[in-house]
């Protein structure tokens, strides 16, 4: 019996993955950090304008926004986001309904400075390009938000 490899190891797996999942629901539940993801944290004058301009990006294709943070005020990160024009359909609450109980929170990718950030956006950026250009190309049409 030949032995496989490990699936989400081999390059363009996972963004074959969330390509399959969007043309099925035409849609996504993407998870991102607010810490040193899209606020600066610790004060070291870092910005985060791409990872921002992506969730900006991702929300013009239907995709859903949850806002994922352990900040200790939760009012704050919710002004900040407002605030800072970064969209999200809610915080540390689950993108959709499941037919049971976990505590693991539920997305299709999690932009997050400590989850392999680097690998989630560029996978998301194509995403966003291949999604818009195939709408563009073959429907001449805007995805309905």
């Amino acid at each position: 019996m030949k032995k496989q490899k490990d699936e989400y190891l081999i390059k363009y797996a996972s963004y074959d993955r969330l390509l399959t999942e969007y043309k099925k629901h035409k849609s996504l539940i993407i998870g991102f950090d607010f810490d040193n993801t899209v606020y600066d944290y610790h004060k070291k004058g870092v910005t985060y304008n791409k990872v921002i301009k992506l969730l900006r990006e991702l929300k013009a294709i239907n995709c859903k926004l949850i806002c994922w943070t352990a900040h200790e005020d939760l009012k704050f990160v919710e002004q900040y986001l407002k605030y800072n024009n970064i969209p999200f359909d809610g915080i540390n609450v689950d993108g959709i309904k499941l037919n049971w109980e976990t505590r693991k929170p539920f997305f299709s990718a999690l932009l997050d400075d400590r989850a392999g950030l680097i690998q989630v956006y560029k996978d998301l950026k194509l995403l966003v390009k291949m999604v818009s250009t195939f709408y563009i190309l073959n429907n001449n049409e805007k995805i309905k938000k």
